[in-house]
């Protein structure tokens, strides 16, 4: 499995593999122009054949705080440690750039869990996080879970 920062040419199998995790619920959908613009905050999962099976974004939020986002990991690839792999790729990323906090909004928990984050309430997060939800067709109804992590 190779990992990478994304590309324009895997701007379509990142949008294929979010849009189908957004059709079940479990994820927030992002529209192409939202991957296009992101694209320099994603690491992306490569097989063997140059399949795109897993990607991940990391979007700098405040003042040594990021956000991880847009993970998905393709279902006939699951459990294999590529998400973890991805979030780690993330992580140190942004251990680079100083983040000292790293958070994330989940349908998830228990994979987040185990890679050290915690719940916490959202009213722990700083009031700029919420700043691109008000895009989001949730708002003001946010269900997702926020976790976070110390660098």
């Amino acid at each position: 499995m190779e990992y990478r920062k994304a590309t324009f040419a895997d701007v379509e199998p990142i949008y294929d593999l979010v849009a189908d995790y957004a059709a079940q619920g479990v994820m927030l959908a992002r529209s192409r122009n939202t991957l296009y613009e992101s694209l320099r905050d994603m690491v992306v999962a490569v097989d063997e054949t140059g399949k795109v099976v897993g990607v991940g974004g990391l979007h700098m939020m405040w003042d040594g705080m990021a956000e991880v986002r847009t993970m998905a990991v393709s279902p006939d690839c699951t459990r294999q440690g590529i998400g973890a792999n991805i979030v780690e790729c993330l992580l140190m990323e942004g251990r680079e750039l100083g983040v000292k906090q790293f958070f994330t909004l989940t349908y998830k928990p228990g994979f987040f869990q185990t890679l050290g984050f915690r719940t916490i309430t959202k009213e722990e997060l700083p009031h700029k996080v919420w700043k691109e939800c008000i895009d989001c067709p949730k708002f003001p109804n946010c269900d997702e879970i926020a976790m976070m992590r110390n660098a």
